[in-house]
């Protein structure tokens, strides 16, 4: 099942900004304020030691909500994963990455996956001049995504994002104006940046 609570509080739940909250926004400089800070009326107190299971534990839950995908398909990413031939970390992370809604949130165009997602789902996107309303859709390297109508732009959060000259895009994904290509297959660096694959996977194969 799919957290909708308050997304500030699984942010500072986990100790990381999860990228739940549009930049800029008030409520994300209200987080990252707070981000030491652990949700509850004992947030202050110094948290205590946990076990190794539950440090798996909360990787594979910041996992979970970094891509806001449920236990299901998380789960089922690591089985697919585990049926490849080499490193299953970097497959479990290439799942991911490939997502349709994240490949929106990595060109740019987007301030969170959540608005990807959104995007996605109403018919907004187009993959290869077709449709695509599944934001789990798996992008293959040379497809070519675009808005599937002009008017789309003008879309004010959109619009704002596309004036933003300091996007930080990675190398795998190509984007001129509005046209983003996938020019190769990613790889996990950019999540281990935050996450563990490594304990996320050590979770799963107990």
């Amino acid at each position: 099942m799919r957290y909708t609570g308050p997304r500030n509080r699984i942010a500072r739940r986990e100790g990381i900004d999860l990228g739940l909250k549009t930049p800029g926004s008030k409520s994300h400089a209200n987080l990252l304020k707070r981000i030491n800070v652990f949700p509850g009326q004992q947030g202050a107190r110094k948290r205590r030691k946990i076990s190794d299971h539950a440090k798996q534990l909360r990787e594979k839950q910041k996992l979970r909500y970094l891509f806001m995908v449920s236990e299901r398909q998380l789960k089922k990413y690591f089985k697919e994963a585990v049926t490849k031939k080499g490193n299953t970390a970097l497959y479990l992370g290439k799942f991911l990455e490939k997502r349709l809604d994240n490949l929106i949130y990595r060109a740019g165009l987007v301030p969170t996956r959540a608005s990807a997602r959104q995007l996605v789902s109403h018919g907004h996107i187009k993959v290869n001049d077709k449709v695509i309303s599944i934001p789990s859709f798996q992008a293959k390297k040379g497809d070519i995504i675009t808005f599937s109508k002009d008017n789309v732009i003008k879309i004010p959060y959109i619009e704002k994002m596309l004036q933003n000259k300091d996007v930080i895009m990675p190398s795998w994904i190509e984007r001129k104006a509005t046209i983003c290509k996938m020019v190769y297959e990613p790889t996990s660096e950019e999540i281990s940046k935050q996450i563990s694959l490594r304990l996320v996977i050590e979770h799963y194969s107990r």
